[in-house]
């Protein structure tokens, strides 16, 4: 069955002596794994187009009991040129994708998941909203698309204490717009230390406590200093 979808490349590396094989959340199959054959070899174009980050349409013939499907066809969906030129866009663009890759299963489509994903890093390119902001609403729509759509009334799980996002109506409000889902409506304001520390810690704890494999994201450090 051929196969013609949009997708984000997540990560890329290299396998052999010409090869490099591809992570790519797609629209039509979820996250999938490519093998891209000669692309290391200097005359091969395809090797520009699976850079994390990049948004691509693909054409693969899919293989069921493959592991590794074989591209046949890609090309640029679009550039989004300004993420790379703001450090705190760039780092936190990158580490939504080691999140995405880290919390889906191969093959399990979220195709409004993959929609948001494309809104969240088109706003990150106008530079616009806060990129703290972005982030945050990512995260939101990651846990409801998996099935744990937060509930700000719930202050505890088994095992764990979630911060208490009721200390400051402010931070509560925003919770509630972010979960709301609408990238329109986000409010273009810098969120206070405390507010933010909250708000990150909450988020994450809860996406550590649904998702085992983010308990090892190269980028936590990183992340919760931006944030903060």
């Amino acid at each position: 069955m051929v196969i013609h979808t949009p997708a984000i490349v997540l990560k890329s590396f290299s396998y052999g002596e010409s090869s490099v094989i591809a992570k790519c959340f797609s629209r039509e199959q979820g996250k999938i794994s490519l093998i891209i054959k000669g692309a290391k070899k200097s005359k091969s174009p395809k090797s520009v187009h699976f850079q994390p980050l990049s948004y691509v349409e693909l054409v693969y013939n899919y293989q069921p009991k493959r592991d590794l499907q074989t591209i046949s066809k890609v090309s640029f969906l679009g550039y989004w040129s300004k993420i790379l030129s703001n450090l705190r866009s760039i780092t936190l663009s990158m580490a939504i994708l080691e999140i995405t890759d880290k919390a889906l299963s191969h093959q399990d489509p979220y195709p409004t998941l993959f929609s948001t994903l494309v809104d969240v890093f088109q706003e990150f390119d106008k530079d616009k909203i806060n990129p703290n902001i972005l982030f945050w609403f990512y995260e939101c729509a990651l846990l409801q698309n998996l099935g744990f759509k937060p509930d700000l009334g719930i202050s505890h799980f088994p095992g764990i204490v979630l911060p208490d996002i009721h200390r400051n109506k402010k931070t509560t409000s925003l919770l509630s717009i972010l979960l709301a889902g609408d990238i329109k409506k986000l409010p273009n304001n810098e969120i206070d230390y405390k507010d933010s520390k909250i708000i990150s810690s909450y988020l994450w704890t809860l996406l550590k406590y649904h998702c085992e494999n983010l308990n090892n994201v190269k980028f936590k450090k990183v992340i919760r200093d931006i944030l903060n």
